[in-house]
């Protein structure tokens, strides 16, 4: 191991579990001591980390208040390093560790709200793709249609909740007192995604989320209508197929077809 390779090893050990080894490579003064000097970069370190958090999650900073979310942001942070080059991809986990922290996992409501916090930043943070129009499934011969396949938006993404997470953060981000939480026995299933700098999001019906998860899985046309028969009659399957596939392009979320051979 090279003299430098020894000396970043030591310098991140020292940020992330606080291992004094860094010590004996660090100069002092008796104004400045090697203790202060080495807590400024470990506190810088765990500030913006902690200032990550709060931007990926400002209304459940917001719900938690102040000092609740940085006792939030404290167990989350000594329990996950940062492992990206970008600071950006920090803090995806933080749903996952609310639903499952002693501390927090009685209050499903704040889980949900992170996960949600997190698809927006994910929807945000996505690549772009021009979608199709009408006119292009206008072209598709008949013959083609039972194996004609899509592809959805980079930025789609679909949640099933069963907390008034999206209302709630509304609320938050605009400065609005917010709902009393409530939750349901069975999961809403929600849709976001993004039209060019827009964010969209809108609650599916059971039949709509069962025909987007079918397309999600790259499942054809004929396997879309198949899937419908087991929500209602079989022979509207089609027409709510087609009806939901004209939604989704209207909508921006369809950017390209192509009739796979079977």
């Amino acid at each position: 191991m090279s003299a430098l390779h020894c000396l970043e090893h030591d310098f991140q050990s020292f940020l992330l579990t606080g291992t004094a080894d860094i010590e004996k490579r660090v100069v002092g003064t008796a104004r400045v001591p090697i203790a202060t000097r080495l807590a400024i970069y470990g506190n810088a370190y765990r500030s913006r980390l902690a200032e990550t958090l709060e931007a990926h999650y400002p209304a459940l900073a917001a719900l938690l208040g102040a000092a609740n979310f940085d006792h939030l942001c404290s167990a989350y942070i000594d329990a996950h390093d940062s492992h990206f080059a970008s600071i950006r991809f920090y803090g995806g986990d933080l749903g996952v560790f609310l639903a499952t922290q002693q501390d927090y996992e009685s209050t499903a409501v704040l889980a949900e709200l992170a996960r949600w916090e997190w698809a927006m930043t994910e929807v945000f943070d996505a690549a772009d793709a021009a979608p199709i129009d009408v006119q292009a499934l206008a072209r598709v011969a008949p013959t083609e249609w039972a194996a004609l396949e899509f592809d959805l938006h980079p930025s789609l993404r679909r949640l099933d909740l069963h907390w008034n997470a999206p209302a709630l953060w509304k609320a938050l981000t605009d400065a609005q007192p917010p709902p009393e939480t409530a939750s349901q026995d069975a999961p809403v299933a929600w849709l976001l995604w993004r039209r060019e700098l827009q964010i969209y999001f809108r609650p599916l019906t059971p039949p709509e989320a069962q025909a987007l998860d079918a397309v999600r899985a790259g499942q054809n046309f004929g396997a879309l209508c198949v899937a419908l028969c087991t929500s209602g009659s079989e022979a509207q399957a089609p027409a709510r197929a087609a009806g939901y596939l004209r939604e989704w392009v209207e909508s921006g979320m369809i950017v390209g077809t192509r009739a796979c051979e079977e």
